[in-house]
């Protein structure tokens, strides 16, 4: 382990446009539960999968039970950045690392200090009502009891359209300018970093195939990135592994 950290870091000296391109397994270690891993969320019992809860028509026709598993296993609002966050919020500042790339929608990179992210998914922290556009905060659907089915109304006086998290559903596509923002920083990185990711939801997990730099570096528990040209890979959890880091 060590003489691998010891690479990325020659990796990292060595580069001066690196991106990060993270998935799930980023925020387990700010206890917020990933989806595929043994005690992820495909793994826990409920009426129907995360999968059909966390769709467009699910949260159509099922609003209130929707809600009911979104505020109890999606919002996690208490969760701080740990040292992966922290550590490349540190490289963006030095000027290393141009851009994250994201499928998490907890915005803890931004917490950490991150400026340039791209939020592939979108973000829990924005709400909108789906009559009138209002903006509500995350809190306001964490707490909002605005009906008798727990579904959180928009307040403005003559609205009462349902208020919907802006994030992507599945049966929704993902957003051009964030994707297309995504696709330029990587096609144009001297190193890309995969970390926290297994990279087979899609169509996210194609932005890699734009990578043409020098280095791909994978850091996650179980390897992700069959038959690719992987420069280094690191078998272990992320925060672990930018803790070690001299950044």
């Amino acid at each position: 382990m060590q003489k691998k950290i010891e690479q990325l870091q020659k990796i990292i000296d060595e580069c001066s446009s690196i991106v990060f391109f993270g998935g799930a397994g980023v925020s387990t270690e700010s206890g917020i539960p990933d989806f595929r891993s043994v005690s992820g969320l495909y793994h826990q019992q409920w009426k129907y999968s995360p999968e059909v809860i966390l769709s467009h028509s699910f949260f159509e026709k099922q609003t209130e039970e929707f809600y009911r598993f979104y505020r109890e296993k999606i919002l996690f609002l208490d969760a701080q950045p740990n040292d992966a966050h922290k550590a490349l919020a540190k490289l963006e500042e030095k000027g290393k690392l141009k851009a994250v790339v994201t499928q998490n929608i907890d915005g803890l990179h931004q917490k950490a200090g991150s400026k340039s992210v791209f939020e592939l998914h979108g973000s829990v922290l924005r709400n909108f009502c789906t009559k009138c556009g209002a903006f509500y905060n995350a809190e306001y659907i964490k707490k909002s009891d605005t009906s008798s089915e727990n579904i959180p109304i928009c307040s403005n006086k003559d609205c009462g359209g349902i208020v919907k998290p802006d994030v992507v559903l599945y049966e929704e596509g993902l957003d051009n300018n964030v994707v297309n923002g995504a696709v330029q920083s990587i096609s144009n990185a001297d190193c890309l970093i995969i970390g926290g990711t297994s990279l087979i939801v899609y169509p996210a997990a194609s932005l890699v195939n734009y990578f043409n730099g020098k280095y791909l570096v994978l850091i996650n528990k179980t390897d992700s990135l069959q038959g690719a040209n992987i420069d280094l890979t690191i078998n272990a959890p992320i925060g672990e592994v930018f803790s070690k880091l001299k950044i």
